[in-house]
């Protein structure tokens, strides 16, 4: 199994930057990427970014150019740096790890004010 820890979500003005972590643990070496999704009530979660082991990375066309997801292997974390926030963006952020199970965090919320 992979458990995963989200941080960083909060409140912030239009405009503004968070930066999300995800600590993973357990059976690291099974992970084949891990990404970001979001949700908001009443619509699908949808992916945001992933990054595979190799660090090649993908983005829904939404956020390209604003979010950058990396990773730091070492301590088994990865981040979503989040830039130029719209209140749009505003949503409950998930990470996730993909073995041949999915594996989710328990969401971290992002609020972003107009």
């Amino acid at each position: 199994q992979v458990q995963l820890v989200e941080s960083g979500g909060g409140l912030v003005q239009a405009g503004g930057s968070l930066r999300l972590s995800c600590a993973a643990s357990g059976r690291l070496y099974a992970i084949i990427y891990m990404g970001w999704y979001r949700q908001v009530p009443g619509k699908e979660r949808e992916l945001v970014a992933r990054i595979t082991r190799e660090n090649t990375t993908a983005y829904a066309d939404f956020v390209k150019g604003r979010f950058t997801i990396s990773r730091n292997n070492a301590e088994d974390t990865v981040y979503l740096q989040m830039n130029s926030l719209k209140p749009e963006d505003t949503a409950v952020y998930y990470c996730s790890a993909k073995t041949g199970y999915d594996y989710w965090g328990q969401g971290t919320q992002v609020t972003v004010s107009s």
